[in-house]
């Protein structure tokens, strides 16, 4: 029995797709059932051994089974001894099995001859078929065939010893082969083969040698084929591999974003660093400093931070600093914990009421009878900094009989569950000038507020100068434009945090119609760009005081030339998460902000370098500076912070890992105004620091087992009703 494996590129038309041909079996066929099948794509022969390709057996019959998805043929086959006969004799030794099958359908009556030769190189196997169509009487055309051993080879062994095909029925290769994976034609062929081997072992002469030459050349044959086998299969995974791997691989950050950011032009780099300024006055200073260090450090210095040298302070004995809370803190302390039983607020003013309120919203322990205590009266500053515990029907019962007239500040932050459009007009827009004096506004994170509501919501506060809607995802560009509408000349401070539904390409006209505007925060929103930033910079620039360009990961160094030529009083930029920044940023900020006082950096590809020549230059007006994630900031930095940071109050060098207990221990000795260090994620900071340093009013957050929110004194944001600008002045 032969068994071969090909691709079907033309199938016979006769065989319909749906109809299974009919089949028409021998006279001559044995009564005993055959065996069970191992596999479905195999004919059901009688006395087939699983190792066996060619049986030698002169009373079996030949099937011929071709199969390629749901397209089962199955046929006669009629053995042409004279020409098994003349194959017999090949000089090669080779094998060849010639088979006639007359195929017999509904449509087409077919004649096939299939020709197999196998040989040391492999197995080859041609077919012949001659066709002629029922419904077209005397027409008659041939097709060849011929299967080659290529990417998908040939998995059919063929043995001529009916003894070795009893000896080897449980072979597993040969059960193995029998199952075709990608699902192409599988031809079986059994039938009387005559070889010089099997005439010989017939009359009698027993040729050994002959049979043992033949065995070692199906063998060799086999474990070539299955090399081939194993090589096609590993080269299939490799090809699948390679077309998922974008779909399963992981960046970092830096490295997505560096490789599609621009190349910097050469004549910037020329024009930051070699003319004459600040930024480059230093940069030379630093490098030339930096190079210094490296000629004299020694081997085992791998990091220049090393090589700082700070003496920490010794500490009498282990008795640490005792912090006593103050009278105050202990009452609030005490109300916290016993809310329920304050009867009223009167007479306690707003920074206290704000006080209470922030502690009990960080405790989770607010309720509804203390809001009633905020609104009842005349309050002047109503603040919940959490509102998500609050029901519609809580705040409708508060806020309908609220007297708002002297009203000044209202926030209610995370009021997304309580303040629908039809509850603000139920309450805080019940009347057209209910909100007469209103002039700060947040409604951070109003999820259900729509442009409807906020037109309502405006017309009642016509003298608002700051009003917050970040996280309001209803709200879409038409927003900006009633703000232009109702506040033209009037608003100061607008906050769009992540409103993912204004874009910002829309937005520039009505931004420009606000001549006053002295913060502007689009942290998150995506469509921020280049654009935008020239557009709006160069038309209202010259106001401008503070800037959030947070998480718009579109910017680039010309968004910040931008700003430092047309933003002179700048006093706080924020630009963390902007990877596609490069030193040149630094530099403009050098050379043009000599007012800033508040720098936001986050996962910014700056080097340490750049940080410190900007520190260097502008250290004395810094107020606060994040460095937070600035894998680079190293050596360069500490000894620039140590040097010309003396009124820094905030600093955040979380996850600056480079940094030792010499550095941090340099720079907070050094700086004595610094109040306030993060160090989250610094997990090489050690008790030489901690307990060495001299700085006894420094409050340092972050480190692994440390509390964040019991003795750390959040600012408060709003220390008036405007960050920069008196509200008295302002009202008209």
């Amino acid at each position: 029995m032969v068994q071969t494996k090909t691709t079907n590129p033309s199938k016979p038309d006769a065989i319909h797709p749906l109809t299974p041909a009919q089949t028409r079996e021998p006279s001559s066929l044995s009564a005993s059932p055959p065996p069970p099948r191992r596999s479905r794509r195999l004919a059901s022969l009688s006395d087939v051994s699983p190792a066996g390709r060619v049986s030698t057996a002169s009373n079996r019959q030949a099937f011929l089974n071709l199969r390629s998805g749901k397209r089962v043929l199955k046929s006669d086959m009629t053995n042409d001894a004279e020409e098994q006969g003349n194959d017999a004799n090949n000089e090669d030794d080779d094998v060849a099995v010639a088979v006639d099958v007359n195929v017999t359908t509904r449509e087409t009556t077919s004649a096939v001859n299939v020709n197999v030769v196998a040989d040391d190189s492999g197995v080859r196997v041609s077919t012949r078929s001659r066709k002629r169509k029922s419904d077209s009487a005397g027409s008659e055309h041939e097709e060849f065939l011929y299967l080659r051993s290529g990417k998908k080879t040939l998995r059919r062994t063929i043995n001529f010893d009916p003894k070795e095909q009893v000896n080897n029925a449980n072979d597993d290769d040969a059960d193995n082969s029998n199952v075709d994976d990608d699902g192409d034609v599988a031809v079986a062929v059994d039938g009387d083969v005559t070889t010089p081997e099997s005439r010989t072992e017939n009359s009698g002469v027993n040729n050994a040698p002959a049979r043992v030459r033949e065995r070692s050349r199906n063998s060799n044959a086999r474990e070539r084929r299955s090399g081939l086998r194993r090589n096609d299969h590993m080269e299939r995974f490799h090809d699948i591999a390679r077309e998922n791997a974008s779909r399963f691989a992981f960046f970092a950050p830096e490295e997505e974003d560096g490789d599609r950011s621009p190349p910097v032009p050469e004549a910037a780099h020329e024009e930051i660093e070699d003319w004459p300024g600040p930024f480059s006055t230093a940069m030379k200073i630093i490098r030339d400093r930096g190079m210094n260090l490296q000629n004299a450090q020694t081997s085992s210095q791998t990091n220049l931070c090393e090589s700082i040298k700070w003496v920490p302070k010794a500490k009498k004995g282990d008795v640490g600093v005792l912090s006593v809370p103050s009278l105050q803190d202990m009452c609030f302390k005490i109300l916290v914990k016993n809310v329920d039983a304050i009867a009223s607020l009167e007479s306690v003013p707003d920074a206290l009421r704000h006080r209470l309120s922030q502690l009990l919203c960080d405790s989770r322990r607010i309720n509804g009878h203390f809001l009633e205590l905020l609104v009842r009266g005349t309050p002047t500053e109503i603040r919940l900094r959490d509102c998500s515990w609050l029901t519609e029907e809580q705040f409708t019962e508060c806020f309908r009989t609220c007297n708002t007239e002297n009203l000044l500040v209202l926030q209610l932050d995370q009021c997304g569950r309580c303040l629908p459009d039809f509850v603000i007009v139920a309450t805080l827009a019940r009347s057209p000038r209910n909100l007469d004096r209103l002039t700060t506004l947040s409604l951070r994170g109003a999820c259900r507020l729509s442009d409807g509501g906020l037109r309502a919501l405006v017309s009642s506060a016509p003298a608002l100068r700051s009003i917050n809607l970040s996280q309001c995802s209803l709200l879409t560009s038409a927003s900006i434009y009633i703000l232009a509408e109702s506040l033209r000349y009037l608003l100061k401070e607008l906050f769009l945090d992540d409103c993912h539904g204004i874009d910002a390409a829309l937005i520039v006209p009505a931004l420009i119609e606000l001549e006053h505007l002295e913060v502007l925060s689009v942290a998150g929103i995506e469509t921020v760009c280049d654009e935008f930033v020239k557009n709006y910079i160069v038309a209202r620039g010259q106001n401008m005081k503070e800037l959030v360009l947070k998480d718009c990961i579109n910017l680039t160094d010309s968004s910040i030339k931008v700003i430092v030529e047309h933003c002179p009083g700048l006093r706080v930029l924020d630009l963390m998460n902007l990877n596609r920044l490069t030193d040149l940023s630094i530099g403009y900020l050098t050379n043009s902000c000599r007012v800033l006082h508040t720098l936001k950096l986050c996962r910014n590809p700056f080097s340490d370098e750049a940080i410190a020549a900007f520190v260097e230059t502008t250290g004395g007006s810094l107020k606060e500076l994040s460095l937070n994630n600035i894998k680079k900031v190293g050596y360069h930095t500490t000894l620039s912070l140590a040097n010309h940071a003396k009124n820094l109050h905030s600093l955040d060098l979380s996850w600056c890992r480079n940094l030792t207990d010499n550095a941090l221990g340099l720079i907070v000795d050094s700086c004595l105004a610094l109040r306030l260090l993060k160090l989250f994620g610094c997990t090489q900071v050690t008790d030489a620091f901690l307990n060495g340093h001299s700085n006894l009013q420094i409050q340092i957050i972050g480190l692994k087992m440390s509390p964040v929110l019991e003795h750390v004194k959040v600012p408060d944001p709003h220390q008036g009703a405007l960050n920069y600008s008196s509200v008295s002045s302002d009202l008209v």
